[in-house]
């Protein structure tokens, strides 16, 4: 059920013969992408614009249908903005910070997710899935445009794969025929149901809650009911579900889930008149709106045990899946193509071991577990499965319209933050007696900078963040140059910057990696330690 207007780019990029199908002996390409998803896409961008030759494989010919994925976190925002392509979804975007949770009739409480001022972009933005892929197609032919090396092939669908070593021979299969290439390195970015990760016999475990959900994209015709807001009932009065959730997206569409239980007729559900009648009971009336797109989903949490398996590397959904509840999906693989990018393009320009890509498993591995704990509770508590769990979260709602002790309990979905990489090999000590938002590990919140914002000066490779300390412009270690931001938090008047990079400290050096992460920070420049760090975070000194 979908109505074609939504389609957008469908055929982004329609099949062409590429030359590799006229050779006799298999092509060797750098880095073959399996997935033209964002995770895949993204993860093109982050490698074509470093100059890594880079191919995707797609099995179908541009943006898939229906909305999907539409909660987009502001840490997305700002990676999508490092590729060039931030300021258009956050033009598109729906924007909002506030959430509201009821309780059968009753509003409980209200929570705004980012509170402080003096970042460039919010908490989230609401968005359909086919455009936040849009906004990055159209980016990587822009690059493409300007001689990066991207290259995204439609309706080449990978058969099959042969790991060798130090590289993988793939089949794929075209409405041509099928052609052999091959690739030093491969990534799967092909989804929760991953044919990679089944070709290579490779687990997924977890666990799968026993609950359904319907979604239901609808346009509402001169909406005056609902503000731009997340709105999570809880026994929700109009009986349409065990639970609900609204989101406003663009082109006046709105996201309806409802909880509708575990021994339910999926076909019978999805049938319209159905779907209508759990709607109409919901808006009541006097609210005319058109269906757009619909489906059924199951709660999920999964992971892969590893990540990386020699030359075959896994992101997004490939790799993790988690509960929609907290909009971990998207925005945690956006993170993956993130940490992964930097690392593969220094190991294949031969400026770091091969041993950095573990660090890409064990970082993402423990934010996989992050999210998946964090959605494993927010599961639970939507959807309790005993009946002293129901008492407890009924309690627990009641007590929270009322009482502040209790809000925090309310679990209607952890949403989305940045993962911190606590304890990863590639942190320096801290040295810096700062705030604890900015230690080793941390991405780097934004904060204003005289007519702008600190993370876009910060940039695509590794920096020295000065703040109201003396070092010099750039410094050379093993091939690579650290760039040096200068700033005074004197250029700063709201404050912000002091309070999230110093603290009490009255000045300070940061090492910021490429993924705009905190590698190592002092409180004045010391060449040696600084050398030290960069050695560390390309891990030559783990």
């Amino acid at each position: 059920m979908f109505d074609d207007r939504y389609t957008l780019a469908f055929k982004a990029y329609p099949y062409e013969r590429s030359s590799d199908q006229d050779q006799e002996a298999p092509v060797r390409h750098p880095v073959v992408i399996m997935g033209g998803g964002p995770v895949g896409i993204a993860t093109a961008l982050d490698l074509g614009r470093q100059g890594i030759p880079v191919l995707v494989l797609d099995d179908h010919e541009g943006v898939g249908m229906g909305s999907r994925a539409i909660c987009f976190a502001k840490r997305s925002l700002e990676i999508a903005d490092r590729y060039g392509c931030g300021d258009a979804m956050l033009e598109k975007g729906v924007v909002w910070n506030v959430g509201k949770v009821f309780h059968q009739d009753r509003q409980v409480f209200e929570f705004n997710l980012l509170p402080e001022e003096g970042h460039k972009f919010p908490a989230f933005i609401n968005m359909q899935q086919p455009y936040f892929e849009q906004f990055m197609i159209e980016r990587a032919r822009a690059l493409q445009a300007e001689g990066a090396p991207i290259q995204i092939r439609g309706k080449n669908r990978v058969d099959t794969v042969q790991v060798k070593d130090d590289h993988v021979v793939l089949t794929v299969m075209t409405p041509d025929g099928p052609y052999t290439l091959e690739a030093d390195w491969l990534i799967g970015c092909d989804g929760a149901a991953s044919p990679l990760r089944r070709m290579m016999g490779l687990d997924f475990t977890g666990r799968v809650f026993q609950d359904s959900f319907l979604i239901a994209d609808i346009k509402m015709k001169g909406n005056t009911k609902f503000p731009t807001e997340r709105w999570f009932w809880f026994d929700p009065p109009f009986k349409s579900g065990a639970s609900t959730l609204l989101h406003k997206q663009p082109d006046d569409v709105w996201r309806i889930d409802f909880q509708i239980g575990w021994d339910v007729d999926r076909a019978e559900e999805m049938k319209e008149e159905n779907i209508r009648a759990r709607l109409d009971a919901m808006l009541g009336p006097d609210v005319e709106y058109e269906m757009v797109w619909s489906s059924i989903y199951t709660f999920q949490c999964k992971r892969m045990e590893h990540f990386r398996s020699g030359p075959v590397l896994f992101a997004g959904d490939a790799a993790h899946q988690v509960s929609p509840f907290g909009a971990r999906g998207a925005n945690s693989g956006m993170q993956d193509a993130d940490n992964l990018g930097w690392k593969l393009g220094l190991v294949i320009k031969g400026k770091a071991p091969e041993t950095l890509l573990d660090s890409y498993d064990t970082e993402r591995v423990y934010g996989a577990d992050e999210n998946i704990l964090n959605s494993t509770r927010s599961t639970d508590f939507i959807t309790p499965k005993s009946e002293i769990s129901h008492i407890f979260r009924d309690a627990v709602l009641t007590l929270s319209e009322h009482h502040e002790f209790a809000r925090p309990l309310v679990n209607s979905g952890r949403l989305s933050v940045p993962c911190t990489y606590d304890g990863s090999a590639l942190n320096s000590p801290d040295a810096l007696d700062g705030p604890a938002r900015t230690r080793p590990g941390s991405p780097c919140p934004d904060a204003p900078l005289g007519d702008g914002f600190l993370l876009r000066h910060l940039g695509n490779d590794f920096t020295l963040l000065t703040i109201d300390a003396d070092a010099p412009d750039t410094l050379e270690e093993d091939g690579i140059t650290i760039r040096r931001v200068a700033v005074s938090a004197k250029d700063d008047a709201s404050g912000q910057l002091a309070t999230r990079y110093l603290g009490d400290a009255g000045s300070a050096v940061y090492l910021i990696r490429p993924d705009q992460h905190v590698a190592a920070r002092w409180p004045s420049f010391d060449e040696t330690s600084v050398r030290q760090a960069l050695r560390r975070a390309i891990g030559k000194d783990n």
